[in-house]
Parts: C-alpha cells; structure tokens; sequence
C-alpha cells in the first residue's frame, strides 16, 4: 500500500468508532409530542419539556385550539376531532416519524384518535393519568355528571372543575403559575365520542398512573389487562409534568417505553 492509500485508510479507521458512536446515540433520540389535559396548554410541560431537551430529543408541547395561548379561538364548533386534527396535523407537517405520543388526563381521548388516524408515524402512545377510551365512548361517560350549570350565553364553555391544589399541586409558586393560566375547556370535547377501528393494534403503548390521585385507577386496571407497559409514579398530584418532572422525566427515557 502506498503512502498515500495507507494515510486514507489511517484517517478513515481513526473516524469510524466516531462516526459509528455519533450514528447510535442519534438513533437513540426520541421525537416526543406532549398533549396536555382539559384546561391547561402547552405551557404545563414546560419543566418536563427542558429535561428532555437537556438530554438531547426533540419535544413538541403544542396547545390544543380554544385553550391556553389559543383561548381566543374558542367556540361552539371546537371538538374533539378538532383537537385530534390538532396534533395530527402538527406530526405530518413536521414531517416526523417515529414519534413518542404522550396523553395526560383528557388528553388520553386526543392520542387515542391520532393513533387510530395516523398510526405509521408512531413509535409509542404513552397514557399520563389518562383516559383510556372504548370505541364509541365520550369522555362525559368516564366522570360524574357535573352540577346545573348557571345559563350562560356561552354554554360551550366548560369552567376548570377545580384549581391548581385540587389538582394536587402543593407549591405555592407552582399553583399560582397554574392558576393564572387555566382556561375554559371546549363542550364539545367532552360530549363527542371517539371512533377507533383497532388501526393503531401495532402501535406500542403504555400507561403511567399518578398513584397519589385514584381518578384513573380504572383506566390503568384496563391499560394492565390490555398488556400495556404499566409504570406507577408516586406522590406529586395528577400533574406530574409540574410537580415530579425528573421523576416522570426518567420513566419516559425508559427504553422499554
């Protein structure tokens, strides 16, 4: 081998461990969309948002329409198809693939239906103390029926069912920063049932259940008997993402998830 041959195959044997190293840890990133609950926004995942951004994946945190910084677009037609074509649309448009798909709370009822509508460019649907629907059911089919409410001129507005410590957020700082941002929840995607044909059978899926609040203990029993990939955080309330970002942080960076 001449000089030259032996000084490219020096070089390329030096790069390679590199190069091999640089392409494992970039396939090890994760694509995350988080989908928060009924009330909230975009803005609850922000502690969870930067842990995962400090360890390298990429997050998406967008606010459903009416709510949030998108309060203004509230009306009587937002439903939850609309909340559905909300995070479908932002996965195709983003051209992602391979995405982890979170669901807190309401939220459980929207990822189930991007499951069902664009289930190829999903890695995992992961349920946060979230519903887990049946074909044909309405979130209003989970809860208790709501007291009367006063007569409104506005009736498709849903007021937060509590505040910031009925959540189970105990930080001062926290429940005013939570408190000042809770917005009206569209009617109609709490009535709307969802629609599911078993398209998203393939996708892989798991529940992590806030063990501090029972709300969901129903839903996770199910996720179990459903041979979901079950975790159980402890203490914290139902907003995990606020309260135990580091702890719920971890679970997600699981590789098994």
């Amino acid at each position: 081998m001449d000089r030259k041959k032996f000084l490219v195959a020096s070089a390329l044997a030096v790069g390679l461990p590199g190069a091999v190293l640089s392409s494992s840890k970039e396939a090890r990133k994760k694509k995350f969309v988080l989908v928060h609950g009924a009330w909230f926004g975009g803005w609850c995942w922000k502690k969870l948002t930067a842990l995962l951004h400090a360890a390298g994946h990429s997050v998406y945190a967008p606010t459903l329409t009416g709510l949030g910084d998108r309060a203004h677009l509230l009306n009587a037609d937002v439903s939850l198809d609309t909340h559905i074509e909300d995070i479908a649309s932002l996965i195709e448009f983003e051209d992602l693939e391979n995405v982890t798909l979170v669901g807190h709370s309401y939220a459980g009822m929207v990822v189930t239906g991007v499951a069902e509508r664009i289930p190829s460019r999903l890695s995992s649907v992961i349920y946060l103390d979230a519903f887990l629907p049946e074909n044909g059911k309405a979130l209003v089919d989970y809860v208790p029926p709501a007291p009367p409410s006063p007569p409104s001129a506005e009736p498709w507005r849903v007021k937060p069912m509590t505040t910031a410590e009925g959540f189970g957020i105990t930080d001062p700082d926290d429940i005013a920063w939570v408190n000042k941002r809770l917005r009206d929840q569209p009617l109609k995607t709490i009535l709307q049932p969802i629609q599911t044909t078993g398209k998203d059978k393939d996708v892989k899926k798991s529940y992590i259940q806030c063990s501090e609040t029972p709300w969901f203990s129903e839903a996770a029993a199910r996720a179990k008997k459903k041979q979901f990939i079950t975790y159980e955080l402890f203490g914290g309330g139902h907003n995990a993402m606020i309260t135990k970002p580091k702890e719920l942080a971890k679970i997600l960076l699981n590789d098994s998830i």
